[in-house]
């Protein structure tokens, strides 16, 4: 669901309404904030009823269902969270290391030479450069620092 339906939604609910929505995950950017959502509307005396997870929070058994479904789905992130953990740690046992490669990869080196070429050049700004490379500023100081450039006085 859209912030901005949600933000309208959450200043115009009041107790005894019940909000209908497709399904559950719509309502909530991640699982922790469903979870908060739909304790403060209980909390306020708003229901929930959703027509995709039968889950409806008028009753007892809804509330339950509810409750049960957050459970499982917060054991589910502890598992695979504790599962992550421990095949990293064999990885780095095992002599490995994560991240990404040092160095750019070899279809950025002609985009890095060229780079630098321009950039040795002073003919053209630095926007100008990325402009006419196609990449970010960000990305062409990144070229040029690899390429063991000294980046210093500011050039428009």
């Amino acid at each position: 669901m859209k912030n901005s339906v949600l933000n309208k939604i959450l200043r115009n609910i009041r107790k005894k309404d019940i909000l209908i929505i497709w399904k559950l995950d719509r309502l909530g950017r991640s699982l922790k904030h469903l979870v908060e959502l739909v304790n403060d509307f209980i909390d306020k005396g708003v229901d929930i009823k959703s027509i995709n997870d039968h889950i409806d929070t008028t009753s007892p058994q809804g509330r339950l269902s509810f409750n049960i479904f957050a459970s499982l789905a917060e054991f589910e992130r502890d598992i695979i969270r504790e599962l992550t953990q421990a095949g990293l740690s064999s990885a780095r046992a095992r002599g490995r290391k994560g991240g990404r490669p040092k160095g750019l990869p070899k279809k950025a080196e002609p985009t890095a030479c060229a780079a630098e070429t321009l950039y040795r050049e002073g003919k053209l700004s630095v926007q100008a450069i990325a402009d006419k490379l196609n990449i970010s500023k960000s990305t062409l100081y990144s070229y040029l620092r690899h390429r063991g450039i000294d980046i210093g006085v500011y050039r428009k």
